[in-house]
């Protein structure tokens, strides 16, 4: 089987197997390329190591092969293992012997003799890279695509195909503890800076002409490991300028996941234990380590919701059957301040046409400047080039003109939390734009339906709540008023996936879920000062929950003064509507901050923190003053189980009510949306892992201290009689 971008050398077919195919030049020298035809992209899944095993038999005992280039059909070279496989297993034996047989085959290609040269055609990570590893020689083409690295422990798991040994001998033990315990990807060029590739290439026939290259210099290759006398670059494990790594390392990694992933750990007990030992010993060491990640509960959580159910939601299961996709060419953006500066850049970057508007002229070119700016950082990064920044740029058109939304067929509204300023956006787009264009409200707390009525065609009215910085963060709510049809969610739909986010399908209810439920963490940890709690204990609590951020510092971050106006907005609403307001604790707390104080959040350098000139914070030292703490604290336990079971009873309530649609939309949509503790696997998952039952009695035990808020949902105490589980099955 021949490339479209294969070289026209003389080549004979010698074998091909399912995922692989081999050809052998005039020179002897073998080219087997990767293509799994039924997926996208390849991965190391079932079926793959017994035919990469008969693959490299085949060519180490040919004496007629000189060497040889392992590589893709792809654009992208093998972007990991098939997670799905790892659901299945059980026991540690089970683990065990999964990466024990690819691992067999690497070992016994790399000590072949023979040479074998990686030639990556783009991205290759985690067990990607570790069969680039286990070559002798590494090419990857320069694209700023292109992606390199380890990142298992994002799900609470280690490189299990012999990455945790191969990466430290080769560039070092604490650049390889750095890349494998952040999970971070690196680009080409700073890959080869790094020495975990050799060369870079232009394209696929310079890659070959590489590999070909370096396997005619090199006929006996051995890796660096296996020769004689051998030294791990910088020194092994007890080396006296490692150890201190040992040392600090821990405490460094704790300091930031605080006890919360222990993929971490397992990953600095497999290089230290590895690094005293010859490399096959070390190998052994890393499958018994990777079966205890396997069998982790924080692997199971992280695995069920950060593949599973994210791979479901974007396979479309929130999205309505039967309706054709629909491709959005040209979106029309109300506001250009910060959120709608975001969406304009991440709609242009997707190649969709984008029409900026606001009041003012110099407002709407503001708004277009935001995406020049993210693109000459990028440039300087190497991670884009002013020909795409320009191309980006043209794309976007500021205006202060409605006329220019005429042939819009999406219009996203992004403008200030006011019913009255949404509702004239509102009229004044549906006098130009056409009778397909589907109408989006960009708000975060305002019921859709109550927006609708401004609109002369309420079925194509839909939320599309976005989050800040919308560069950055990959979720988007996708919020149905109570007319919203099923053609104008799957439009939606669909623009959020062309755009590159994850969708998540709520019903229109106050807060819609995110927000309702990200305000139950902030609010409980201001309800806790008002009951004499430290601040830092509060702070601390919150951090060790596995929270991206503490609760009090996070409500700076959002502005006191805003939260502050969307509960008293949500006071007036809920009289106007003839229904209770309960007012939460968090509100006497907020109003003398902003009103007497006039502290409103880092935006004006005054908060629960104090912003200093050198970009430091620290807690506001009359805050102890204003609520002074008890002489008797309670536990820290206590501390985190209030600040996860808040919300997690919250999303349980969300679920009973039909606000969220789907558990898996549930789970992604907190981790996604507020960054809910991700080695909990989502607010449901969180419950599921718990079990119901103890969940349940230790939500009555919070309540019976703390308040009736704890009592569990309804919906907790029928499912533990059924003895159900939360599940989209």
């Amino acid at each position: 089987m021949m490339t479209n971008n294969q070289t026209t050398d003389s080549v004979t077919v010698i074998n091909k197997l399912e995922n692989f195919s081999a050809q052998r030049d005039n020179d002897g020298i073998v080219t087997v390329t990767i293509d799994q035809t039924t997926r996208k992209m390849n991965v190391i899944g079932n079926g793959f190591t017994e035919s990469f095993a008969m693959m490299t038999d085949s060519i180490i005992y040919d004496d007629a092969v000189k060497g040889l280039i392992l590589t893709s059909a792809k654009d992208t070279f093998v972007v990991g293992a098939d997670i799905d496989q790892l659901a299945h297993i059980e026991t540690a034996e089970q683990a065990f012997a999964l990466v024990e047989a690819l691992k067999g085959s690497l070992r016994k290609l790399e000590t072949s003799s023979k040479p074998v040269v990686a030639a990556m055609t783009g991205t290759a990570l985690g067990g990607g890279l570790e069969l680039a590893l286990a070559c002798h020689y590494r090419i990857a083409i320069d694209s700023p695509n292109t992606k390199l690295g380890l990142p298992e422990v994002k799900l609470g798991l280690l490189p299990g195909g012999g990455g945790t040994q191969r990466l430290p001998r080769l560039i070092g033990i604490q650049s390889a503890l750095e890349l494998m315990t952040q999970g971070k990807a690196l680009r080409p060029t700073a890959a080869k800076d790094l020495g975990l590739i050799d060369a870079t290439a232009t394209d696929y026939v310079d890659m070959m002409r590489q590999a070909k290259t370096w396997i005619n210099a090199n006929p006996n290759a051995q890796q660096p490991w296996d020769k004689k006398g051998f030294k791990i670059p910088g020194g092994d494990s007890k080396h006296p300028s490692v150890v201190p790594i040992f040392s600090v390392a821990p405490a460094m990694a704790n300091q930031k996941s605080h006890g919360n992933y222990p993929a971490v750990i397992h990953i600095m007990s497999c290089v230290f234990e590895g690094c005293l030992v010859d490399i096959d010993t070390g190998l052994e060491i890393e499958s018994r380590y990777f079966a205890a990640c396997v069998l982790s509960t924080e692997s199971k959580n992280m695995i069920n919701t950060l593949w599973t159910q994210l791979n479901s939601i974007k396979k479309g299961q929130s999205r309505p059957q039967g309706i054709a996709r629909a491709k959005t060419k040209k979106v029309g953006i109300l506001g250009a301040g910060m959120m709608g500066a975001g969406i304009a850049y991440v709609t242009a970057k997707a190649g969709i046409d984008v029409v900026l508007l606001d009041t003012e002229i110099t407002a709407a070119e503001k708004g277009k400047a935001y995406s020049s700016n993210v693109l000459d950082k990028a440039i300087s990064r190497q991670r884009a080039t002013e020909e795409k920044k320009q191309a980006l740029l043209k794309r976007i058109k500021p205006t202060v003109s409605y006329d220019d939304l005429a042939d819009c067929d999406l219009i996203i509204e992004a403008v200030f939390e006011n019913r009255d300023i949404k509702a004239k956006c509102t009229q004044q787009s549906e006098a130009v734009i056409s009778n397909t264009a589907v109408y989006a409200s960009n708000t975060s707390t305002l019921p859709i339906t109550g927006l609708a009525k401004a609109s002369t065609r309420p079925n194509q009215f839909i939320g599309l709540h976005f989050f800040s910085p919308v560069d950055k963060m990959p979720l988007v709510e996708v919020i149905m008023g109570e007319q919203t049809d099923d053609v104008t969610l799957a439009k939606a739909f669909d623009y959020v996936g062309q755009i590159g986010k994850t969708p998540i399908v709520v019903n229109d209810r106050r807060g819609f879920y995110t927000s309702r439920v990200f305000g139950t963490y902030v609010t409980e940890g201001i309800a806790m000062l008002s009951e004499g709690v430290h601040p830092r204990s509060i702070e601390v609590a919150g951090m060790k929950t596995g929270m991206p951020m503490p609760p009090l510092a996070l409500q700076d971050e959002v502005s006191l003064s805003l939260a502050l106006h969307v509960s008293e907005q949500q006071q007036r609403d809920m009289e106007a509507e003839g229904k209770p307001s309960t007012v939460r604790p968090s509100y006497g707390i907020l109003k003398t901050l902003v009103q007497t104080y006039k502290r409103e959040g880092k935006k004006n350098g005054k908060g629960f923190y104090e912003y200093l000139d050198n970009g430091d914070k620290q807690l506001w030292p009359e805050l102890i003053t204003l609520y002074p703490p008890q002489s008797e604290q309670p536990s820290q336990q206590d501390l985190i189980d209030r600040l996860l079971f808040i919300q997690a009873n919250e999303s349980a309530k969300c679920y009973e009510e039909n606000v969220v649609r789907s558990v898996a939309d549930t789970n992604v949509g907190s981790i996604f949306g507020w960054g809910f503790a991700p080695q909990h696997g989502g607010t449901l998952q969180f419950i599921n892992a718990m079990g119901l039952d103890t969940f349940i009695a230790r939500s009555r035990e919070l309540a019976t201290i703390y308040g009736e808020r704890f009592e569990p949902a309804q919906i907790l105490l029928e499912m533990s009689d059924k003895g159900e589980v939360f599940s989209d099955d």
